[in-house]
């Protein structure tokens, strides 16, 4: 097997299986009330997130999110020739994930509108919609949630910012305070759960593009046709795709330029943090 085909595999199965928890987390809260509150969701997807990347960062890197293939681009940690066959696993993992999902649970949705009055297509088809792409603000988080386009798109930076720096000093050989290796995963999905605990009211914290487009595209070809967007002003595209892009581009550029070279000169430079306990 070739390496780029390794890549497109590994990328394919670890954004398949983290789309596959995920967004079935949201459609079985939505359908069935199965979980209660935020951080149930928030954790299932993080937990997605730690054995996507177990499952699969023998073939690929396990970036699972075209975001954080940019951004490691970007800071030099992947090759740009390498991006295609990432970009392309991860956008049709996710919409392999989608497919499943609605060949699975597609008499339950088809049973929940008829039990809500739900005309699929309509407006109030939003309600189901947030299965598979995501709208702002949260439909599920009430009336006290007021989200412009703008706090969305920063939303979205702003989380993905987070994260990619987050996967950056994870996986640094240089950060000499980081976990090991092995538990680098579970940190990075805790890392997710902690995110999407504070920004999913807000947006549904999408922070990865092919995790929003391609469920969304699905739903629309599905049914939902112009209610699976979340504007009429290309917020699919620029909240949900280009803010997580931005703040993982951000995020690299912070790391690689800055951090990066102040952790390698504290390595070369043996000076290490003491921690005084105290004169007695």
């Amino acid at each position: 097997m070739t390496n780029a085909m390794q890549d497109f595999v590994g990328e394919f199965i670890g954004t398949f299986l983290l789309l596959f928890f995920g967004c079935g987390s949201v459609a079985v809260t939505v359908l069935f009330s199965a979980h209660v509150g935020l951080m149930q969701v928030a954790l299932i997807w993080g937990f997605a997130v730690t054995i996507a990347i177990y499952a699969t960062r023998h073939l690929s890197c396990a970036h699972l999110n075209p975001a954080v293939s940019i951004a490691m681009v970007l800071g030099r940690r992947m090759s740009l020739s390498k991006l295609p066959a990432y970009l392309t696993a991860q956008f049709a993992g996710a919409f392999a994930a989608a497919a499943l999902l609605y060949l699975l649970l597609h008499d339950s949705i088809a049973h929940f509108e008829v039990l809500n009055s739900i005309l699929r297509g309509s407006p109030a088809s939003i309600k189901t919609a947030m299965m598979f792409g995501e709208f702002y603000p949260n439909p599920g988080a009430g009336a006290s949630a007021v989200v412009t386009p703008m706090t969305a798109f920063c939303a979205e930076a702003v989380g993905t910012f987070v994260l990619v720096f987050l996967i950056f000093s994870l996986t640094e050989g240089c950060n000499l305070g980081r976990p090991d290796d092995a538990l680098a995963p579970f940190f990075i999905g805790l890392t997710v759960a902690i995110i999407i605990s504070i920004i999913a009211p807000l947006t549904q914290a999408g922070l990865n593009p092919a995790r929003d487009l391609s469920p969304r595209m699905f739903s629309m070809l599905a049914g939902w046709g112009n209610a699976a967007l979340p504007d009429r002003n290309f917020g699919f595209l620029t909240i949900y795709c280009l803010g997580p892009i931005t703040g993982a581009c951000f995020a690299s550029l912070l790391f690689t330029r800055i951090v990066e070279p102040l952790m390698k000169k504290k390595k070369e430079s043996g000076n290490m943090c003491i921690c005084n306990e105290g004169n007695n």
